[in-house]
């Protein structure tokens, strides 16, 4: 089981670094460890945040995780000086893992769903709002 850590990510420039920190460990089942953008603002309503959770499916054959990334659209409220939330861009991802498939092919399967899902084809996709054509 992997330990609860701050996370790194590059920003849209490819060179940024971007650090979510490790705010909450997940507890236990259905209990989601949490990381937020500290450094992206002064209140939590406008940091971008993820949470993971996981669980046993009802007969206890497979393993679900499911992400959930909340990205807010900022504005400085030209009255008061307040930063506020215009609206915001979540991304889900939800995964199930057979408990029955071998370790090696489950490490197979999940890099290259990983690596499909950053692809520049699927980031432009989705950024666009519509599936290729």
């Amino acid at each position: 089981m992997p330990s609860m850590a701050n996370i790194v990510v590059k920003k849209a420039d490819g060179v940024t670094n971007v650090t979510y920190t490790a705010l909450q460990p997940a507890s236990g089942d259905g209990v989601a460890a949490v990381w937020r953008n500290e450094a992206a603002g002064t209140s939590s309503a406008v940091k971008p945040a993820v949470s993971m959770s996981s669980r046993w499916n009802g007969p206890k054959t497979a393993r679900r995780v499911d992400v959930s990334f909340v990205y807010p659209h900022t504005y400085t409220d030209a009255n008061t000086g307040l930063v506020l939330v215009k609206d915001k861009v979540p991304v889900t991802l939800s995964a199930v893992v057979p408990a029955a498939v071998p370790d090696t092919v489950v490490a197979e399967a999940v890099a290259q769903a990983m690596n499909l899902f950053v692809s520049t084809l699927f980031v432009d996709s989705v950024k666009a709002g519509y599936a290729p054509t």
